[in-house]
C-alpha cells in the first residue's frame, strides 16, 4: 500500500502529464476539469510522443539474449511440452563464448 507521500507524488505526476498534453495540444477540457481519460480514445498522447521524437530507442540485445533467441525453436533445446530447457541452453552459450 503507498504512503500518503507516495500517493501525493503519484497525484502531482498524473496531473503534470495532463498539463503537459492539455497545453499541447490546446486541449480545453483538462482545464474545465473533465477528465483526460474521457475526452476521446483516439490516441492522442501517443500522437504527440511521435511528434516531439521522445520515444527511446531499443536497446541493443545481450550476448545471451542473441543466443536465445536465434536457438528457442530449435528442437534440441525444447521439452516435449514445448517449453525451453534453459539449462541445457545455458550450457550450450557458455561452451560457444569458451571458443
Amino acid at each position: 500500500m503507498p504512503t500518503k507521500r507516495e500517493r501525493e507524488y503519484y497525484r502531482m505526476g498524473f496531473r503534470d502529464g495532463q498539463r503537459i498534453v492539455s497545453e499541447d495540444l490546446g486541449d480545453p477540457f483538462t482545464a474545465r476539469g473533465i477528465p483526460f481519460s474521457t475526452v476521446s480514445s483516439e490516441g492522442r498522447y501517443g500522437d504527440v510522443i511521435a511528434e516531439r521524437g521522445r520515444r527511446k530507442p531499443k536497446r541493443k540485445l545481450s550476448a545471451w539474449n542473441k543466443f536465445v533467441k536465434a536457438n528457442s525453436r530449435k528442437k534440441e533445446f525444447r521439452y516435449r511440452d514445448g517449453k525451453l530447457n534453459l539449462k541445457k541452453m545455458g550450457v550450450a552459450f557458455r561452451r560457444k563464448k569458451r571458443r
